[in-house]
């Protein structure tokens, strides 16, 4: 099998220094994937459109082709053959994420209603269920909503990781695994966030297709 974090770490040896604690985040993923888990992503800015990227990864083909299980065809065959046919070519097998930037409805009742710093948090109690993974993406590592929704992550028995650069901040302390990449500026450290995820995706998706 391919080693994606060590070609990760061949091709950004500025890496290295992270390369334990993103094995680490890799099998806290692999173990939500192994026992029917599902991924909450969350940032802000960049770090939110880094959020989408990361899910839209997940969810379908990345490099590999993901062919449906036999069984499931087969289901689609018992309600409409026709509709199989094109189901059967058009769908891909995914690994369950979610980008919480993305409920546009919901984000904008709670700024009205409640509180910006509770967007985050809420959608987790919400959708978020022991054997679940949070995941926080955070420059800093210190933006409140992020850190709010780990916490109740860590509350509700989630694994939380994280995703961040300078001193990884308040959301690596409530992180169990984090990966805190070796810069200081926003851009920089946003930079060396895109090969790091890609390299996850890339080792998920060989794990399970």
């Amino acid at each position: 099998m391919t080693d994606y974090i060590a070609q990760l770490i061949v091709r950004y040896p500025v890496l290295s220094v992270c390369e334990k604690n993103i094995r680490g985040v890799y099998m806290i993923l692999e173990s939500c994937y192994a026992n029917g888990g599902k991924l909450l992503v969350a940032g802000n800015g960049g770090s939110c459109a880094d959020a989408d990227h990361i899910c839209a990864e997940l969810l379908k083909s990345f490099v590999k082709k993901r062919p449906l299980e036999q069984s499931f065809l087969n289901a689609l065959a018992n309600i409409d053959s026709d509709a199989c046919t094109y189901i059967g070519d058009a769908l891909q097998g995914g690994l369950p994420a979610i980008s919480l930037g993305n409920h546009t409805a919901l984000i904008t009742a709670m700024l009205n209603d409640v509180d910006e710093n509770a967007i985050y948090a809420q959608q987790v109690n919400a959708l978020g269920a022991q054997g679940d993974v949070f995941l926080g993406i955070s420059t800093s590592g210190n933006a409140p909503n992020v850190a709010y929704a780990a916490i109740v992550a860590k509350a509700k028995g989630l694994k939380t990781v994280a995703l961040s650069g300078k001193t990884g901040g308040k959301l690596a302390t409530f992180a169990d695994e984090a990966i805190v990449v070796p810069e200081n500026e926003t851009y920089k450290i946003q930079e060396l966030h895109v090969p790091v995820y890609h390299a996850l995706c890339l080792q998920l998706e060989q794990r399970f297709f």
